[in-house]
Order: C-alpha cells, then structure tokens, then sequence
C-alpha cells in the first residue's frame, strides 16, 4: 500500500484484525498509547511487557526477547513517535534476524499523547521503506480495509523478521488501565515467560 494513500482504518479495530489471537504471542510496547493499545489487545494479560518509562526501546527489547525464546512468538506493538527515536533498532533486528520476532508500528504521525506535533512521518518519512532500507526481508503497510489480510499474514510468518506499519488518523489516544509498576511488570511478565507453555513452535 502506498503511503500517500489516506488511512481509513481506526487503530483499536484495526489492531484486533491484525492479532486476533493476541496469546499467541509474548508482546513488548512501546512507551505512550501503543501501551494503550496492547493492554487493551490482551486485557493487560501476563504476556505483555508494556515498557512505560524508555521511549525508543521497544524494538530493541524485543529483538533481545526473541534471541533469548527462540521458540516463542515475540511481537512489538510501538508507535511511529517511539520508533522514531530509536531507527538503530531496525538494522540491529535485520542483522540478528531471529525469524520469531515482528514488529507492528501504528503510525498516526503524532505525538499522540503530548498534544498531536506532527511526526516526521506525517512529511516525507515511510518507516515501512525504512524497515526495508535496513534489511528486514518483509515489511508492508496497512492503510485500508482490504490491506489488512496481507498485515495479518504477516505478523504471522514465523520464518524471518517482519515489518507492518499500521496507518491511522491521529484521533485522540483511548486509555486503557494496564500494570504500570515497573518491578512488578518485570516480575509477572517474567514467570509467565519461564513458566508457560510455548506461545507457539517456531518451525525451522
């Protein structure tokens, strides 16, 4: 889908076509309303890690995640203004390469959170291109109804690093309550990690 195409699709239906099946997967978000917008994915269950306190480095925890649990499912929930922080995180994920990991950045090229300023991708930025340009073998970009089977499909390959930006309109974030106490968050996404069964094998 082309970037210039204007996104109809609104973010929280949008975001449960793509992930239907959210326990499919150990989830990491990035700081601001991705937070929102996981916790409100997986009711703020035991296989998120919402990182509330380090804008820019959801990416890059979550590529550490899928090294560390190659037989687990890791997908990234970030934001364009997150990502954006951290650009590093794309080429680091590309040259790890572990073929578990996706990442889903919902871009609706503002700061949602600190009074709509306008992103650079709300100029000439494609982070999709970006993705690409770094080396991670499949990204995409889902703006509109009908680009939503090829995002899903996507985010549900489990033999190489993927990339899907999801385009919205910059409406006002919906907060969502999700567990914001940074130990704690650690601890229970920890034991669900060591305790659990695999989220889903990875075939090889």
């Amino acid at each position: 889908m082309s970037k210039n195409s204007e996104p109809t699709l609104s973010r929280t239906p949008a975001l449960r076509a793509l992930v239907p099946e959210p326990d499919r997967y150990l989830i990491v978000a990035g700081l601001g309303t991705p937070c929102f917008d996981a916790a409100r994915l997986t009711d703020d269950g035991d296989n998120l890690f919402a990182i509330d306190g380090a804008m820019g480095t959801a990416t890059a925890v979550g590529t550490g995640l899928a090294l560390a649990q190659p037989r687990r499912r890791i997908l990234v929930i970030t934001g364009d203004g997150e990502l954006l922080m951290s650009l590093g995180s794309l080429p680091t994920a590309a040259t790890a390469a572990p073929p578990n990991l996706s990442i889903l950045c919902i871009d609706n090229a503002a700061w949602g959170l600190t009074g709509f300023q306008r992103t650079h991708t709300s100029f000439r930025t494609d982070l999709a291109a970006v993705a690409a340009g770094s080396g991670i073998p499949a990204s995409t970009t889902v703006a509109v109804p009908a680009d939503l089977p090829a995002g899903k499909s996507l985010l549900e390959d489990d033999t190489q690093v993927t990339f899907v930006v999801l385009r919205v309109p910059p409406e006002p974030p919906e907060p969502y309550a999700f567990e914001r106490d940074g130990p704690l968050c650690r601890t229970r996404f920890r034991d669900h990690v060591l305790g659990g069964a695999p989220s889903a094998a990875v075939t090889r």
